[in-house]
């Protein structure tokens, strides 16, 4: 389209803004208003940038700046760059759960793309639950998509070691909890704990997450690792900018990224990074938006046939900063080359080998070879069994060996209320060998599955050197977290769910080698205790809440609302871009 209104036809926006009629007119002055001339609007795609900042979220904290460069590879690029905000969410300082949102601004992301003039988008996202609900809702609104991402803070130092931000924390909790560090220690480590802007500095879920974007083909190579502070995240964000206007002119969508192939891609570097269990949801969650049938099976699968080759907490000893000098997830991506379908197709309209030319060889100190790894089996494993029937999570690499095949007795914590009155109970009846068990914590239950799996170890144990139990709920746990925690028990307890039967000395077997997790009673009096069961009472009675109760899936099919799992029309197509002919605004 010139400044007279004729152009390309062939652009998304030109629905807007090429009709020489009233409704073309009111379109074309909604965005001169802005004090953006008729010329910026002559054929040029029109960009949307997607961005997450928000004050409450010290994660994503620095994405004015990026979204500066990236408007900037827009106009490098002969696009016209729009910014839009969406929903925010920040793991630390929502409550219950930014899980419980997520769904909530995956809707606010597609609907976004989906109604307004926009040729492509860019994606910016960084803590835990932003980048998968941008992935979510750019996958349902399937208009041409890239993401670039915020990067990991630096890392702090306490007492002259390197520390992370959730990893050790823990550890030093522990110590606090145990007598063998002082509050005034405590005051000390957190003056300065977290020094800059950016996520986790460990492979917690935001640098899993921002891993996967890479191996699922969603951004430039080479940019899921680039510390938040570093230049070239700047000049990262620029060459996304320069990108986006490509792929409005030319695709792919991210319907032709995100594949079958691809998520078996992202999978797999789960498994070889050690990445947050909370990855697994998530990546259930955009299959489900795509119509791609995955399930924990292949998460399982994957993991079999995939060691790990990546030394970064919490299942190793360095952090993201350390891995991005090794040549980052590039590097590890042509590392696992054999494992991968190098063949899918990516965003830079290229497949996935082609943007592993050049990686950096392995350092073997933080990127192992793939013949000589870290571990012989990938970091999360799948376990089932009559206390788990649909499935739950472990991240191994991140657990106690001796742990992984366990027969114990259960404690069992009603909800998180209990856990808190009891856990420093120096009366409480547990044994290093008993298994915590925490109920009422997941979707439903919480609600929105909060990162309340790895249960403290209680007090009295910890002052006795205990420092890891079988740990068993239908919470999630962070990724930066660590310990034998099986999570994502499915169904839930407030869904009927076996871990509404466990009773206090119940006998609980977990063997990961067998994928076995089992209330070893006789499978009578599970059905009988169930019976008896009084039902949950929900959490919410309106609003969002009530939405999200109503329509929430459970974990093992990705925590989505039902409602927004992909539904083709009567020819198998996807819903129209929801576009309306004629006049359809207000003055």
């Amino acid at each position: 389209m010139n400044g007279n209104g004729n152009g390309n036809s062939e652009l998304r926006s030109a629905k807007w803004f090429a009709p020489r009629d009233l409704t073309g007119f009111v379109h074309r002055t909604a965005i001169q208003a802005e004090g953006i001339s008729q010329y910026a609007l002559s054929g040029k795609p029109v960009i949307g940038i997607c961005n997450s900042w928000s004050e409450l979220v010290n994660c994503n904290i620095h994405f004015r700046g990026l979204a500066e460069s990236v408007k900037r590879g827009v106009l490098q690029a002969g696009g016209l760059p729009l910014e839009f905000p969406t929903l925010s969410l920040g793991e630390s300082l929502m409550k219950p759960s930014a899980m419980l949102y997520r769904n909530l601004m995956s809707m606010d992301v597609e609907e976004s793309i989906r109604s307004y003039p926009l040729d492509a988008v860019v994606l910016l996202g960084g803590c835990d639950k932003t980048v998968p609900a941008q992935l979510m809702g750019a996958a349902s609104a399937d208009v041409p998509a890239i993401m670039i991402t915020g990067g990991p803070q630096q890392p702090s130092f306490f007492r002259g070691r390197e520390r992370g931000v959730g990893t050790d924390t823990w550890r030093y909790a522990d110590d606090l909890r145990a007598g063998r560090m002082t509050q005034a220690e405590f005051d000390e480590l957190e003056a300065g704990h977290k020094p800059s802007a950016g996520h986790c500095s460990e492979m917690g879920t935001a640098s899993t997450m921002t891993s996967l974007t890479e191996a699922l083909g969603m951004c430039l190579p080479g940019t899921a690792s680039i510390p938040a502070v570093d230049a070239r995240r700047s000049q990262a964000a620029e060459a996304t900018g320069r990108r986006a206007v490509e792929l409005a002119q030319e695709g792919p969508r991210p319907s032709e990224v995100i594949t079958a192939e691809a998520l078996d891609n992202a999978i797999t570097l789960l498994m070889a990074i050690g990445g947050s269990t909370n990855a697994v949801p998530h990546l259930l969650a955009i299959a489900g938006r795509l119509g791609i049938d995955l399930t924990l099976s292949r998460f399982h699968e994957i993991a079999e046939r995939t060691p790990r080759i990546v030394n970064v907490r919490p299942s190793g000893e360095h952090l993201v900063l350390q891995l991005f000098h090794a040549g980052g997830i590039q590097a590890v991506l042509a590392e696992l080359a054999p494992l991968l379908h190098t063949d899918a197709l990516t965003v830079t309209g290229r497949t996935l080998g082609d943007g592993l030319e050049g990686a950096a060889e392995p350092d073997l100190e933080v990127i192992s070879r793939l013949g000589e790894p870290f571990d012989q089996a990938g970091g999360v494993a799948v376990v089932r069994g009559s206390l788990a029937p649909d499935g739950a999570v472990i991240k191994r690499s991140a657990a106690s060996p001796e742990l992984l095949r366990h027969r114990g007795p259960a404690v069992v914590f009603e909800n998180i209320y209990d856990l808190g009155a009891r856990i420093e109970d120096p009366d409480l009846d547990v044994t290093a060998d008993s298994v915590l068990v925490l109920r009422d914590s997941g979707p439903i239950g919480a609600p929105g599955m909060p990162e309340w799996g790895m249960l403290p170890i209680p007090a009295k144990l910890l002052k006795e050197g205990v420092r890891d139990m079988v740990r068993v709920s239908d919470a999630r746990m962070s990724g930066t977290a660590f310990g034998t925690a099986v999570l994502h028990v499915a169904p839930e307890s407030a869904a009927g769910g076996p871990l509404a039967a466990v009773r206090d000395g119940d006998p609980i077997v977990l063997d990961v080698e067998e994928q076995r997790l089992d209330l070893d009673i006789p499978a009578e009096e599970i059905s009988r205790r169930l019976s008896a069961a009084e039902a949950a009472k929900p959490k919410y009675r309106r609003g969002y809440g009530k939405l999200f109760l109503d329509h929430v899936t459970q974990a093992d099919q990705g925590c989505d609302f039902d409602f927004l799992r992909w539904l083709p029309d009567e020819e198998g197509q996807r819903e129209p871009y929801g576009f309306l002919t004629g006049w359809q605004g207000g003055w």
